[in-house]
C-alpha cells in the first residue's frame, strides 16, 4: 500500500458536552477538522487536521497507510471512518485506527476489472457494480488493489464476491454481492432475438 503524511495538533476534550460543541464548531470554523486515532489498546487520541491536510488522503480512489504526525510523534494509522456534511459535503469529523503490524485490520480496497469480456463482444456492457471490496489481512499483506479477470464473463453473467479469491486476505463484504455484470442493451437483444430467430 502507499503512504500518504498527515500532520495534526493535538486538542483537549472539555467535561461538559455544551463546550465540546462549541469547541468543535470553533475548529471547523477556522478550517479545521475534528480528528480522533483508536486502537491496539493505546489510550485514544483527539487531534486536529487542516481540510487541506486531508484532501490528497480523502479526495482519491487509492488506499493509504496514514504516517499521523500529531505533534511531532508518528504512528502508522489507516482511516477507519469519515463524516461529511449532509448539504455542503465538506469533511466534519475523520476516525483513524492504529496499525500493529502483527494483528489483521479490515479495510476496502479497490477493484479494477481486467480483460475483455465475452459478453461485451456480443454486444453487452460491462458494469462495475462494487467500486471497493471489504477484506481483512495484515496490513504488509493489503494490495493497493483486487484485479478481478472478467474475461469469461458472458452476457447476463455476473461475479459476486463469493466467487473470489485472493492469496492471504479473507473477503469481508457479503458473499452474494454483485461485484460486476455483462448487461444486456437493446442491441444485444436485438442480436440475440435475430440469431434464435434463425435457428
Amino acid at each position: 500500500m502507499k503512504s500518504i503524511e498527515v500532520k495534526g495538533t493535538a486538542r483537549t476534550i472539555a467535561e461538559r458536552s455544551s463546550e465540546q460543541a462549541r469547541a468543535l464548531k470553533k475548529i471547523r470554523k477556522e478550517g479545521g477538522v475534528p480528528c480522533v486515532l483508536y486502537g491496539n489498546g493505546q489510550e485514544v487520541v483527539h487531534f486536529t487536521v487542516t481540510n487541506e491536510g486531508l484532501r490528497n488522503l480523502v479526495y482519491t480512489p487509492h488506499i493509504y497507510v496514514v504516517n499521523l504526525n500529531i505533534d511531532g510523534k508518528l504512528t502508522k494509522a489507516i482511516l477507519k471512518d469519515i463524516q461529511f456534511h449532509p448539504v455542503k459535503d465538506n469533511i466534519l469529523h475523520v476516525d483513524f485506527f492504529q496499525i500493529d503490524e502483527a494483528k489483521p485490520i479490515v479495510i476496502e480496497v479497490p477493484v479494477q476489472l481486467e480483460g475483455l469480456a465475452e459478453g461485451v463482444k456480443a454486444g453487452g456492457k460491462l458494469a462495475l457494480q462494487m467500486r471497493k471490496i471489504k477484506v481483512k489481512a495484515l496490513y504488509g499483506d493489503i494490495p493497493e488493489k483486487l484485479v478481478v479477470n472478467v474475461a469469461h464473463l458472458g452476457l447476463g453473467k455476473t461475479v459476486k464476491v463469493g466467487e473470489l479469491s485472493f492469496e492471504k486476505l479473507e473477503l469481508m463484504s457479503a458473499k452474494d454481492a454483485v461485484v460486476c455484470a455483462v448487461k444486456l442493451t437493446r442491441a444485444a437483444r436485438g442480436a440475440a432475438a435475430a440469431a434464435a430467430a434463425g435457428k
